[in-house]
């Protein structure tokens, strides 16, 4: 199997995908989605990383994030991807991988694609089916996104304010809460595997320049995501083999 990508280029959002491994519910319970949210927030002090979203689910996590430094980001992942499943086993007298290969690295492009990345985010347990709202589920950042959430909070929400370009937290707040109302009421709820399986999305001058920065031996393409309107992705070309 291939192994996950992870290309860090200075100052661009990344959203972050790990997955249990085996796919196995090892997060079904809420105490240890608190451990791992817990673990996360305190590794992100002086970490020299922004968090601008997440979602925990029972057998993955999302992360949004960006970092002035190519090397913060993996630097991160390690700490609490390891310190969290040596605890975990520990606690459950358990043995073996707690997560499946390594977390996989989007390049999210600013502006709408921002955006719309941080509502697919929050509407994940809304999309599996486990509520009907993203303030249902505890372990996600929509509580914070709209200012409901004032304590132990994760989510440089100053920041992705000025990422958005927004005057005020407070419209901000408004704007969002409002997004997401707007997507669930059209129903607008379809699964995005782009997000969690190319290697950017963006404008399409933005993934060719992500696409020379990338180094990797294997072949990139870019191409329109049908689903998505007008987005572009790049990924990794698929190779055929045999005869067409």
């Amino acid at each position: 199997m291939p192994r996950k990508n992870r290309y860090f280029t200075q100052g661009r959002l990344w959203h972050l995908t790990h997955r249990c491994h085996n796919g196995d519910f090892l997060l079904k319970f809420g105490k240890d989605r608190d451990a791992y949210r817990d673990l996360l927030r305190a590794r992100l002090q002086g970490a020299g990383v922004d968090l601008y979203n997440y979602c925990l689910t029972a057998n993955h996590v999302h992360l949004l994030v960006q970092s002035d430094s190519g090397m913060d980001i993996p630097a991160l992942m390690k700490s609490v991807a390891g310190e969290f499943a040596q605890a975990y086993n520990r606690r459950k007298r358990r043995t073996g991988a707690f997560w499946g290969d390594r977390y996989h690295a989007t390049l999210v492009d600013s502006g709408k694609y921002l955006w719309r990345c941080l509502q697919y985010i929050d509407l994940n347990m809304v999309r599996a089916g486990r509520v009907m709202h993203p303030a249902d589920w505890p372990w996600c950042g929509y509580h914070e996104l709209v200012g409901d959430r004032k304590r132990y909070c994760l989510i440089n929400r100053d920041g992705l304010r000025l990422a958005l370009n927004f005057t005020s937290i407070e419209s901000f707040n408004a704007e969002y809460r409002n997004g997401i109302v707007a997507r669930l009421a059209n129903q607008d709820l379809i699964r995005e595997p782009y997000w969690t399986e190319v290697l950017a999305v963006g404008r399409e001058e933005f993934v060719n320049e992500m696409a020379k920065t990338i180094l990797n031996r294997r072949e990139l393409e870019i191409a329109q995501e049908p689903s998505s309107g007008k987005a572009y992705i790049l990924r990794e070309r698929t190779i055929c083999y045999g005869n067409s």
